[in-house]
């Protein structure tokens, strides 16, 4: 029989050794639930909605909005400029886009609108042509990595609805668009209220 302080001493190897084992395995549990960009575009594309019933398609939905809401800001873009949601758009109803986008809209665009609208028009227009230099920029850079194509060659936005939002202005065309405009409009908004929460905007830069 072992003395004492032996005992003592494997008492604490074991402890300890609990103890990593414990936490190597809540690492490896936290890396398997983490929400990637490279899971999320593996869910949108593995789910068809036409293939779900009413319950399944609102859980569905409910799922890659969490998703997407979970991943950051950068990888959020690279998805949307990539049109990760088009197929999924196509098929939803017109009530499900409205809630979708509300569900995924990030807070404080509509502040962003408010403020960018009180901006001088030079101004104003700066700050669009920047945004979308951008995330050209980054659709160009991260395309070439994509199955289909990715957003290499293809502006952010189409040119049409460019014109239309800057000929209309921007908070009100976004007001009277449709969720698939606003959709569409997205990753420019997100870089637009990025810009203008960094003071690149403010600072004329």
């Amino acid at each position: 029989m072992s003395n004492p302080r032996q005992r003592t001493i494997i008492l604490a190897v074991l402890a300890i050794a609990g103890i990593w084992i414990v936490a190597v395995a809540g690492y490896y549990i936290a890396q398997t639930l983490k929400v990637t960009a490279d899971k999320v575009r593996a869910y949108a594309e593995s789910v068809d909605l036409n293939q779900l019933s009413a319950a399944d398609r609102a859980r569905a939905l409910k799922k890659l909005a969490d998703e997407l809401n979970a991943l950051s800001l950068a990888d959020r873009q690279q998805l949307q400029l990539n049109r990760l949601t088009q197929k999924w758009f196509a098929e939803m109803t017109e009530a499900e886009k409205e809630a979708f986008i509300e569900a995924t809209m990030p807070t404080g665009i509509k502040q962003m609108l408010a403020a960018f609208e009180q901006q001088p028009e030079e101004k104003r227009r700066k700050m669009i042509d920047d945004a979308l230099k951008r995330l050209r920029d980054q659709g160009g850079n991260a395309g070439g990595n994509q199955p289909n194509g990715g957003g290499t060659n293809r502006p952010p936005i189409s040119p049409e609805l460019e014109a239309k939002m800057r000929t209309v202005g921007l908070q009100s065309f976004y007001s009277e668009s449709s969720a698939q405009t606003k959709a569409e409009l997205a990753p420019l908004l997100e870089e637009m209220q990025r810009t203008m929460e960094s003071g690149r905007f403010n600072r004329g830069q």
